[in-house]
């Protein structure tokens, strides 16, 4: 199982990489105040970095745009050229007025080559200020009809974005949109946890991608690779790197989906830490793409409930192939390895398949789970959203490990220990229905209730 996965990532980094080596030459600077640009956080600086950055890439390769420290710039729109470092030391504020924009991106880029964005300032999105109001009894932000990403960077390659800080995003962060060979380094996101839908980073039909050491905060799913549904052909989501990174959301910390109209194949998670999240990783095929060679290796998480808008129900590590809508011919999901991962859950080990697609070749390696309840919010629950098909939040016991409708999935050397709350809705270690191949080895665990229900329960 270890080698079903090959990523060529590697390759294409150090092409990144390769790329942006010093040159003989020092670099040329385009300092956005001398094309006009006020800094004064009040005047609207938009046409005047634009200048800088037309101007920057008419001058060739190496160019640098320079977003000066210690001043802050009221901004729309920017669309980026290939061949320049657009080298943000100060703050970009998003300007609130939609006539600022063009599309639905504050950063944007298309078909830019050999791009880098970096620098030690932020880029703030002023997310309340696209809201409606607080809805307290949901406890989250209702959102404005519109309101933009920070960043939408499409068919862009060779791309390298480094040391930036974005933040109070009302939307997506940094969407990256059938980019190839890109490197995304040290950068931190401080969103806001109780505004929907602002993810962190998102890679979307892009090959050759590493995303390391990256600090997320954000109410939505922290990095998240899907394939969304797009005219245009941007073909597969593949090669994909993510390591080293440190998450805290109200969603999902690591995940793959709900968007899969398109397949996704060699993903590898590495020694990331989600601090807190709705669930501590997770794949959710709801359409007709398939998705395959996914490892999840040296990871730590913590997962619990959140109130009820927000998807997952505290699982541990939700895998999912449940149909979005009927109709749907929905793809497969295949050859998973969990591997030295451990975690502290208010919910279960979630494999849950269709009848007409069931999850196969699943392993989990040296898995330790901890399920306890310590939050308000009622419990014995599986979450399935989004579908029309199945129950979207469906009352269900909660084992430690739940096996539904999948094939050839083993266990070895996990264990589910149980904590000091132990609901009735806490049932046994391991729970199988239409499984078919379960291999167990080393498995540890007795039922939450001993008394009442069996350690492993086969239906």
């Amino acid at each position: 199982m270890n080698a079903f996965l090959k990523l060529k990532i590697f390759a294409g980094v150090i092409l990144v990489l390769g790329l942006f080596s010093p040159s003989a030459g020092a670099a040329k600077i385009f300092n956005v105040l001398q094309f006009g640009a006020a800094g004064d956080g009040k005047t609207t600086d938009t046409a005047a970095i634009q200048r800088a950055i037309d101007a920057a890439a008419a001058a060739g390769p190496g160019a640098e745009v320079l977003v000066p420290i210690d001043r802050r710039f009221l901004v729309g729109t920017l669309e980026l050229r290939g061949n320049l470092d657009f080298h943000i030391d100060g703050e970009l504020v998003i300007s609130t007025n939609p006539a600022d924009y063009h599309g639905d991106g504050v950063i944007t880029a298309v078909d830019a080559a050999n791009l880098r964005i970096t620098g030690s300032g932020k880029i703030t999105g002023r997310s309340l200020d696209f809201m409606l109001r607080y809805d307290a009894a949901d406890e989250w932000w209702l959102f404005k009809e519109w309101r933009p990403k920070l960043f939408v960077l499409t068919g862009c390659t060779n791309l390298e974005i480094r040391d930036i800080t974005f933040g109070d995003a009302p939307f997506w962060g940094l969407h990256l949109l059938g980019c190839r060979n890109v490197l995304v380094d040290h950068v931190t996101v401080r969103n806001r946890l109780n505004v929907p839908n602002c993810d962190g980073i998102d890679p979307d039909h892009c090959q050759n991608v590493e995303v390391r050491n990256c600090d997320i905060a954000c109410g939505d799913d922290a990095i998240v690779v899907k394939t969304t549904r797009q005219t245009n052909d941007f073909g597969p989501c593949t090669n994909i790197y993510v390591h080293d990174c440190v998450l805290q959301t109200q969603d999902s910390g690591l995940k793959i989906g709900t968007e899969t109209t398109g397949d996704i194949s060699d993903v590898r998670f590495e020694r990331c830490r989600v601090v807190t999240g709705s669930r501590g990783f997770t794949i959710q095929l709801r359409d007709e793409g398939n998705i395959s060679n996914i490892i999840f290796r040296d990871i730590s998480f913590t997962s619990r409930y959140y109130s009820d808008p927000w998807w997952g129900r505290g699982e541990a590590i939700s895998f999912t192939a449940i149909p979005r809508t009927n109709g749907v011919v929905l793809g497969s999901l295949q050859k998973v390895l969990v591997q030295n991962v451990t975690g502290l859950a208010e919910n279960s080990v979630r494999v849950c398949g269709s009848p007409t697609s069931h999850i196969r070749d699943v392993t989990f390696e040296n898995v330790m789970v901890t399920l306890d309840r310590w939050t308000k919010y009622p419990g014995g629950l599986f979450d399935n959203r989004p579908t029309r098909v199945a129950d979207p939040i469906e009352k269900h016991g909660n084992p430690g490990f739940s096996l539904r409708y999948a094939d050839n999935v083993t266990l070895k050397n996990c264990s589910i220990r149980w904590g000091r709350n132990v609901p009735d809705y806490f049932t046994c270690a391991l729970e199988t229905e239409n499984v078919t191949g379960l291999h167990l080895t080393g498995f540890k665990g007795t039922a939450a209730h001993p008394d009442r229900d069996a350690s492993i329960l086969v239906h």
